[in-house]
């Protein structure tokens, strides 16, 4: 009998290497050749990485992955166009702030706003990543190319923000934010709103949502899953069959999409209008 490769953990990412570049090692390691991750660390970050492999790469979407917490560190005075330590091109000393002002400052960014994305960074402009297309201009074009493609703003939600330390002209700080926020962004807006450029030197993906960094420790994805649970009432071999489901055979009959579980196996489906579609099927369960 083949063994089950589908697995769901969560790897720390080292500092320096991408994402991508991670993976692959990953995959050497376990010696699987189907495995993805959730949610790109910038090769200068560090920290969770949520990795599937298997038939698990299906369920990204549905996993629950926020909030997500960073551990940050911001140089004030620091001007990068990458708005960390992988491209400075100045540092000016600056005054020193007094600790209310910086806790104040920090505080200000509290709740949803709209934030605008760095200009490197992985959002995809014409089908090629931002961070491509900015390395092939001067910095000194990258403000044009930033108003061309990515003036637009996101919506964000910063739930919670905490000053760790500051040892000027080092803040460090711990956010807890929505899927999509960008800490460099944060980093960089913290620093303009005190009148000064910013740059971050250390940033670390402490956790996403219930999943955090254990060793690489094999999960359930039954726990993590963002869906509410349904009840097949009648013959689970109709479900192992794929076949064509009645709505009055399920415990709960409500619009909305639930997962199924049944034997080893787990089953997503959407419920619109009294009719039930499979979103997907068979998927195993291997603890």
């Amino acid at each position: 009998m083949q063994k089950c490769k589908n697995m769901l953990f969560v790897a720390k990412k080292p500092m320096f290497i991408s994402s991508n570049k991670f993976l692959n090692q990953l995959k050497k390691k376990y010696g699987i050749r189907k495995m993805g991750f959730s949610g790109t660390l910038d090769p200068f970050a560090s920290g969770n990485i949520i990795i599937a492999s298997g038939q698990y790469t299906k369920l990204f979407r549905f996993l629950q992955k926020s909030p997500k917490v960073y551990l940050a560190c911001l140089m004030l005075g620091a001007y990068s166009p990458t708005l960390d330590i992988e491209k400075i091109e100045k540092i000016e000393n600056v005054n020193e702030f007094d600790l209310e002002t910086i806790k104040k400052t920090l505080k200000s960014f509290l709740g949803k706003q709209f934030q605008l994305p760095p200009i490197y960074s992985a959002k995809k402009i014409n089908g090629q990543r931002a961070y491509k297309l900015s390395s092939q201009v001067p910095s000194s074009e990258s403000q044009v190319l930033n108003k061309k493609f990515l003036d637009k703003k996101i919506k964000i939600e910063i739930y919670d923000i905490e000053l760790i330390n500051y040892s000027h002209p080092f803040i460090t700080f711990k956010a807890s934010v929505s899927e999509g926020t960008y800490i460099r962004s944060l980093g960089f807006d913290i620093a303009k709103k005190l009148g000064v450029n910013g740059s971050l030197t250390y940033l670390e993906r402490i956790s996403e949502g219930k999943f955090k960094y254990e060793c690489e420790k094999k999960l359930n994805p039954i726990e993590y899953i963002n869906l509410p649970k349904n009840k097949y009432l009648k013959d689970t071999k109709n479900l192992i069959l794929g076949k064509k489901l009645d709505i009055k055979d399920f415990e709960f009959q409500e619009n909305g999409k639930y997962y199924v579980t049944y034997d080893k196996f787990l089953t997503i489906i959407e419920i619109i209008d009294k009719k039930v579609q499979y979103i997907l099927n068979r998927i195993e369960i291997c603890l």
